[in-house]
């Protein structure tokens, strides 16, 4: 039951703003009927609707461990009610941090709901959908690898970039680049690890893909460059049965994350936005910025630019 336990914190908000509802409620229509309530804590009740909430919130709950699971949600609503009773007591609601805090979960929660209102459920894909999807990423079914991966995160500024790269390509070993980095006072910091294709980024995959092993490729990084080296890759291939419910619910996010760009870019298109002071920048760099594809978050990498770099490196 310890899952049940971690919700303790989010429903910290829930609890304040049912416990408040609560009140006004009973103050409209008198005592709630006994089958409402799942307990009192110093006199202020605890509702069956925010433990149905709770468990709600609960992915893949069976209908076997619903009894299980709604016990726990109230012991951990009794727990949030006791704190929270005292948090009032102490004004923390008053705190100014506190307040900016209840304020920017209420604007999350507002905005999630209106686009959840609008957009309604992702209708899922359809079978010539998702086998096109297939086909069209080998690298990530049909030609699947398991990659062992050697990686080196270097800290330069731009200026450096070109001479890194042209270090990299000269090295018979990555012994050899490491020393090369050291006496160049270049901070670096090297991993390794074991990956299969899906949890690579999904922008460097078709490289890494045809890449031999023993070879690098060089991608830019927030703060300087990342050398990924295939130390050794295994082909484990999925096949499309496989593949169908991943394929869909990634397509389900994309289509999604459309429908919020497009209903988003409406929004901002009808309002008038006025970004001021040392804030001004931010408009002109919102409407210089090109459309990017959609992807899923999961995929997502901001560490890799789109004109990654192979370069290969002897001797490794």
């Amino acid at each position: 039951m310890q899952g049940f336990k971690k919700l303790a914190l989010p429903l910290l908000i829930a609890a304040l703003a049912a416990g408040c509802g609560d009140k006004k409620e009973e103050a409209a229509g008198g005592e709630k009927a006994a089958s409402q309530v799942a307990a009192k804590v110093n006199g202020t009740e605890l509702t069956v609707h925010q433990v149905n909430y709770a468990l709600q919130r609960i992915p893949n709950l069976d209908k076997d461990q619903t009894k299980a699971a709604s016990l726990q949600v109230v012991r951990n609503l009794v727990e949030q009610e006791v704190v929270v009773q005292k948090a009032l007591e102490d004004k923390l609601d008053r705190d100014p941090a506190v307040v900016q805090a209840l304020d920017a979960a209420r604007r999350q929660i507002l905005a999630e709901a209106y686009m959840g209102r609008k957009l309604g459920t992702t209708a899922e894909p359809g079978e010539a959908e998702v086998s096109d999807y297939f086909n069209k990423h080998p690298e990530l079914f049909a030609k699947r690898k398991l990659y062992r991966l050697q990686e080196i995160s270097i800290k330069a500024p731009q200026d450096k970039h070109e001479a890194i790269r042209a270090q990299l390509t000269a090295s018979k070993s990555l012994n050899e680049f490491g020393a090369w980095l050291k006496a160049e006072n270049i901070p670096a910091r090297a991993a390794q690890g074991v990956k299969p294709a899906e949890q690579l980024p999904l922008e460097i995959l078709p490289k890494l893909a045809e890449m031999p092993n023993g070879q690098a490729m060089v991608v830019n990084a927030p703060d300087g460059l990342l050398v990924i080296v295939v130390a050794d890759s295994q082909t484990q291939p999925v096949t499309l049965e496989q593949a169908k419910p991943a394929i869909s619910r990634l397509l389900q996010t994309q289509a999604r994350q459309k429908a919020v760009k497009a209903e988003l870019d409406a929004l901002k298109a009808a309002a008038k936005i006025e970004y001021v002071g040392e804030f001004a920048d931010a408009g002109k760099e919102e409407a210089a910025k090109p459309a990017e594809p959609v992807a899923p978050a999961a995929e997502a990498a901001p560490n890799a630019d789109a004109d990654a770099i192979s370069k290969g490196v002897s001797g490794l």
